[in-house]
């Protein structure tokens, strides 16, 4: 009879191998309607994005930030441990589709009987059980469990990807915006010592009566402009240097680098891939796909809470009122318990449930194609981008050439008594100018490439 009810212990505990039907949709990736090239791109090779596409500046400075960035960076160090705690859910929820064991033991001495005032013998109660439970998951509430705790840690591996992607975007544009303001230092402290020898040689006409006073002030007014515009750069430079060490996980200071201007850093060719990469490649829109996933296995679980859920319980022990001879077939100890609860009555509380789910679900896949639509968009702008600054970048530089070439005739015919020297000022600060405006529409360029990179999804490995 014994040798039975443990056959029916094993028995009743295997139907764990059994797999009961799942409710709910099985999810299936949206169809989406992507175009076959982008617009601003004929070649469709290879993309930059499946490569470390901040290694095609050669710029060995920025490839060493990057690196620190990624050890050190303290927003990628929260993405990592956000993954781990997705990583242990997941664990937590699953261990529900297996069997709980649990082992007891007790020993109690007394003479009352619980519940009564009856004094009874003093008698001794010794226990050691072990307890077996499990939940059969008749509807898949469990497995649905299961697969959104999966796909949310998927969605936590791909937000950290897109941390990763975002922080080293920060590091290049950062790093790129150094370079063009130290450029742009270069040309404010030039331009201030030649203002101040242009202040001098109109002061010392100007005490030789050659010239007027308003002459001499209006030198003044290029000299003092010069003096605030190089202090403008500099405070922005120490300011932007405090935000790359941010990035890099250290505290604000100088950044040690080689003196160096904008113009040594040269722009890169960029094949852009085919649009339905994207779909693999962009994490904010893998995220977005896991969490419709997600969310559509919560529909399995609400509809399966609408059925009745069966349990299983056993225990196989010893119990004893002596310790001597404690370990006897005499003192076994067994149950067998099955348990069924079904839903009758709750006033459509679990039918709304189910329909908060449907609700959800709906709401994330139109978050899913609104997702594939930026990303879309991101990629156009940043591709159009690309394509116009190669024309600005080389209209600047002949508008810096042609300034440069009327500041020096313009000169030359104030010396020569043909002119005012209101033509030099006007001529020498539109060279000023020009010369800021190029250094930073070649960094414009240069950052219009990372903005792609990033756009594109790129510098990680799916």
């Amino acid at each position: 009879m014994k040798n039975r009810a443990l056959l029916m212990v094993v028995a009743m505990f295997g139907t764990l191998f059994i797999a009961g039907c799942a409710m709910g949709p099985d999810y299936e990736r949206p169809e989406s309607a992507m175009p076959d090239t982008f617009r601003q791109i004929e070649d469709s090779g290879e993309s930059i994005a499946n490569l470390n596409w901040w290694e095609l500046f050669e710029d060995e400075q920025l490839n060493s930030l990057v690196r620190i960035a990624l050890e050190q960076n303290k927003d990628m160090a929260i993405a990592v441990s956000r993954i781990e705690e997705a990583r242990a859910a997941l664990g937590f929820v699953r261990s529900d589709q297996y069997p709980q064991f649990d082992v007891s033991a007790g020993a109690s001495r007394g003479n009352s009987i619980p519940g009564t005032s009856v004094i009874a013998p003093i008698s001794n109660n010794f226990v050691l059980a072990g307890n077996l439970s499990f939940e059969l998951d008749l509807w898949g509430k469990l497995r649905r469990s299961t697969e959104a705790a999966q796909a949310e840690l998927l969605a936590t591996v791909d937000a950290g990807n897109s941390v990763l992607i975002t922080l080293i975007a920060d590091v290049a544009s950062a790093y790129l915006l150094l370079l063009d303001l130290d450029t742009r230092v270069v040309i404010a402290e030039r331009t201030l010592e030649t203002r101040k020898e242009s202040l001098g040689i109109i002061q010392a006409r100007f005490d030789r009566g050659t010239v007027a006073l308003i002459d001499v002030n209006q030198a003044q007014i290029e000299m003092y402009d010069a003096e605030a515009q190089l202090a403008a750069l500099q405070r922005e430079d120490v300011q932007v240097e405090n935000l790359l060490n941010i990035l890099l996980g250290q505290h604000p200071g100088v950044v040690e680098r080689e003196p160096r201007d904008i113009y040594s850093v040269t722009p890169v060719t960029v094949p852009a891939g085919l649009p339905s990469e994207l779909l693999e490649r962009r994490p904010d829109v893998r995220v977005a796909e896991q969490q419709l996933a997600a969310q559509t296995a919560r529909i399995g679980v609400a509809e399966a809470i609408r059925f009745p859920s069966l349990s299983l319980t056993g225990s196989l022990g010893l119990a004893s009122d002596e310790l001597s001879g404690f370990f006897t077939n005499d003192n076994k100890t067994w149950g067998l318990s099955a348990g069924l609860v079904a839903p009758v009555f709750n006033a459509g509380r679990n039918k709304r449930r189910v329909e908060v789910e449907l609700a959800r679900t709906e709401q994330a896949l139109l978050n899913y194609e609104q997702t594939v639509l930026q990303a879309l968009q991101e990629v156009e702008d940043s591709l159009v981008g690309v394509h116009t600054y190669e024309r600005e970048v080389l209209s600047r530089e002949n508008q810096k050439n042609a300034a440069t070439s009327a500041a020096m005739l313009s000169r030359a015919r104030y010396d020569g008594g043909v002119t005012s020297y209101l033509e030099v000022l006007e001529s020498e600060r539109s060279l000023f100018s020009a010369e800021l405006l190029a250094s930073s529409t070649h960094r414009e360029q240069l950052v219009s490439y990372v903005t792609l990179y990033k756009a594109l999804g790129g510098g990680w490995t799916p």
